[in-house]
This record gives C-alpha cells, structure tokens and sequence, in this order.
C-alpha cells in the first residue's frame, strides 16, 4: 500500500524521502461540466473549465435545468449518473498508467455535495462515483487531486465556476466562504485515511479583486482540513487564475503545513489567437521561460514547493481547420515538448489539462462515430462559427461583429486605466466583451436548443449517448500522448 505524499521544502516525497514527481491530467468536464469537454458549456459540473471540450452551453446548472425540463427529471438524472459512470472507468486508468503517468486531477463541483435550497447538508450521493474513480485509480499505481473546481457563489468570474455571472459573489459573501469550508471539512473526513489521494487543491483558479480574501479563506479552509486530515497535501492556486502569489504572506511556509503552491501555466503560443505560429525561436522560447518563471518567482524565494495544476495547448480538428489541421498541431505539439523541457529541468510536478474531452484538447476523445457526436454534430457546428466557447474558441466568424462594441468602449472610456477592470491583464477589455457578450449571452440563448435534441429519447437512447464516453468508444491523440510518453520515460531514467 502506498503511503502518505508529503511535502518536504520544495519537493513532493513519500513516507520514505523518496522525491516523487506527479506528471498527469485533470479529469475535467466529468463531475464539473464544461463546454469544451461534452456538449452544453458545461453539461454539469458533475460530467475546468471545460468549454469547447464537451461541446454544450451555458452554465452546468442552466445545462442540468434544461434538460430536466425538457424530457423530465428522472430521465435527467438517469442520464446524468450513466454519463459519470461511462467518462472514466478502469480501462481509463490502465491506459493513464501505461503513459508512465501517475495523477490525476479531478475537478469537482461543490453542488454534487451540497444543494444551494438546503446549505450544509451533506449528499452522501457525490461520493458514489467520486470514490469509485479513487479506488480504480489506485488499483492501477495513480494518485489523485482532488479540485474544488467551483464554489458557491463563485471563485472567479469565468463559466467554469457555475455561477451564471462574471461577478465572483464568493469574496463578498460569507456564508458562501463558510459553506465551502464545511463541504473541505466533510470531504477531508470522508478521504483521511486514502493514501492514495495525492492531496487537495481547496479551490481552483481564485480571482479575490482585494488578494486578502483568499488568505482569509486559506487560514479557514486550512486549519479545517487539518482538524480531520493532518496527511493529506494541501495544492493552493495563486489569485487571479493561479497566477499571482504577490498578496500571499511571507510567513506561508509554517503557516500553511504540508502545503505546495499552485500555477497555471498555459502559454499563448498553444492556442488560437497566438499573436503568431510557434516556430520555435529564441525569442519565443524566452517569452515562454519569461512567463513560467514569474509564475514560480515568490515560491522560489521563499524556498516553497510549486505544483504546475493546469497547462497545455489546444488542437486544430480536421471537420474545422481542415488542410491545416496537422501543421498547426505539430505546432501545438512543440509548445507541449518546449514546455515539458522547462519542467523537467527544475524537477517539477505538473498535471497537464486535459484527460477526455470531444476532441478539443483531450488525451483521447470521443469518437465523431458515436451516438453523442453524429446526434449534436449540428448543434456543435453551430457553436464553433459563433464562438461561444470562451476556452481556446477561435472567433474568425463573428470577430467584425463584437469589434464595434469593444471600439464603443474604448472610444467612451478614454482613460486606459479606466478600463483595466480586475482581472485585468487576465481579462482585457476584447477578452471581457468576448466573455461577457460572446461566451455567457449568446451561449445562454443555445441551452434550450441543446436540451432539445434529447427530447423523445427512450432510456435505452439516452445510455447510449452516455456511453459514447466509454474508453472504448473514445480515440486517442497519438501526438499528444507520444510526448507526454517518451517525457515520462527520460524522467523515469534520470
């Protein structure tokens, strides 16, 4: 049985001092829903931020809503706990593991947990597939992170915490600060004594507009955890997206016991709107290195552990880019292999994003044979020409139309740093109105048209929508995969 992970100055080691380096993937767009992962933004954070991964609009709670109006609620449910158990199984952990890889991260929705109507009140229910995936994961040599990938109210302003808002109501409401301890404190207890569970990322992708909010909530959330689990390693993302440590304070390393700090590196060369094709110069190298470093800069001046919980380009598809698709792959798959250099350089734990998806970014990806492809090809179509996703959407069909308001902006608000609104530079003013007008607006009129297509639909029809997600029914990204191979195994040989 494997022991406990534990943190030792900047390293992860186990119960031995053996120096253990996590490479793996988040579990995304399975008990937290998002667009990029099924096919409404986020089917239901059950199924991080996952937009064009899955391929549905909206907010996983509009998603779920939707659905149930439109062929019931039983039916709903059923659907919804068949496409859990169909995402990830057994067959998905072998396969991780053959990779050489050893963690995953699953991102998880609080309401899985706990219902908004019925505050602190524990749905034993959330742990059903929850600790199925732990134990097969375990069962094949792979840790588990456990991601809060949303919380009450919301962490941050993006689609992927399922608030329905760009507003972040969880720094200035309390109860929604404490609702959320409680839930780290019933799910540490439930989970104390799994060794194979690596750690907990208590939240992802925090977006506090005052930085002292999040300290706050990391001494509660802190302390609670370790009044069950004195174990298990706490994961902490920086503010603003896992970016920015500056507000943390100097005394975070006894402060915060057993702890590693977590970054968010996705660099811009690996996605639609790079400001050019990755051509590997030197020039772009440094930009990359610039970017990763100032990252990691407070960690390494305070001699802190730092956990890379999110990264990785997005990919070209054949039915949108078309004679393009593999030139612009190769690309993407240098940026993958350039980073993947950087990291093992200094040695670091990284978990790339992401495992599954419907072929966006994913390891494997379902394929367009499957029921759930050929019955939301359309609908997905649709989606990509109007640029609804907000992650890694390419916005060539509908960017005339939204430069008129970003110029309406500009023109009316002439003082620059009245524009740069939190989180800004994470957020410009193009990337507010995209999200704002693009990816929550327009996606919010498509939820219904997506449940739509579910209508009429016998028990045994909508099973075998869910099981489209099965790792059999799924493909593989073989140039994605081949990288993240023959890293693990220079990694293994050194």
């Amino acid at each position: 049985m494997a022991g406990f992970l534990k943190v030792d100055q900047t390293r992860i080691v186990d119960e031995e001092g053996k120096e253990v380096i996590l490479r793996g993937a988040g579990l995304g767009g399975w008990m937290t829903t998002s667009y990029q992962v099924t096919l409404a933004k986020q089917f239901t954070n059950a199924l991080r931020r996952l937009s064009c991964r899955k391929g549905y609009p909206g907010c996983e709670f509009q998603i779920r809503e939707a659905l149930a109006e439109a062929i019931g609620q039983e039916k709903s449910e059923y659907f919804f706990d068949k496409f859990l158990e169909h995402f990830f199984a057994e067959p998905d952990a072998a396969f991780f593991k053959s990779l050489g890889l050893n963690c995953i991260r699953i991102a998880i929705n609080y309401r899985h947990f706990e219902d908004d109507l019925n505050p602190r009140v524990l749905k034993q229910s959330g742990f059903k597939h929850l600790d199925r995936v732990v134990a097969a994961c375990a069962k094949h040599g792979v840790y588990t992170i456990l991601d809060m990938h949303t919380a009450p109210g919301g962490q941050n302003g993006g689609w992927h915490s399922d608030a329905g808002t760009h507003i972040a109501n969880f720094w200035i409401h309390k109860d929604f600060q404490d609702r959320l301890v409680w839930l780290w404190t019933e799910i540490a207890k439930h989970y104390k004594d799994e060794r194979w569970i690596a750690g907990y990322n208590p939240m992802n992708e925090p977006a506090d507009p005052q930085h002292s909010g999040l300290v706050a909530f990391y001494d509660s959330v802190h302390a609670a955890i370790r009044s069950v689990d004195p174990n298990h390693i706490l994961f902490l993302d920086g503010n603003t997206y896992a970016t920015d440590f500056s507000g943390f304070p100097d005394d975070a390393g006894t402060r915060w016991t057993n702890t590693a700090y977590a970054i968010h590196d996705y660099s811009v060369y690996g996605f639609p709107d790079s400001p050019e094709p990755y051509a590997r110069t030197d020039e772009q190298n440094r930009r990359m290195k610039r970017s990763y470093e100032k990252k990691r800069a407070w960690m390494d001046e305070k001699g802190l552990c730092v956990w890379n919980g999110e990264w990785g380009p997005v990919y070209a598809r054949q039915e949108y880019e078309g004679d393009a698709t593999d030139e612009i792959n190769e690309r993407r798959y240098n940026v993958l292999n350039d980073q993947l250099q950087l990291y093992a350089k200094d040695r670091l734990s990284w978990s790339i994003w992401l495992y599954k998806d419907i072929g966006f970014q994913g390891m494997v990806y379902v394929s367009p044979e499957t029921a759930y492809r050929q019955h939301f090809r359309s609908f997905l179509e649709k989606k990509y020409r109007l640029a609804a996703d907000s992650w890694g959407a390419d916005d060539k069909h509908v960017r005339d139309i939204y430069r008129p308001i970003v110029r309406l902006i500009e023109d009316n608000v002439p003082n620059e740093e009245h524009r740069k609104l939190y989180p800004y530079p994470v957020w410009t003013v193009q990337g507010r109105v995209a999200r704002l007008a693009r990816c929550m607006l327009i996606s919010e009129f498509l939820v219904r048209e997506w449940a739509d297509v579910f209508k009429g639909m016998s028990i045994e029809q909508l099973n075998l929508l869910a099981e489209s997600f099965k790792f059999e029914n799924c493909m593989k990204r073989e140039g994605l995969n081949e990288v993240l191979r023959e890293h693990a195994k220079q990694a293994q040989s050194t």
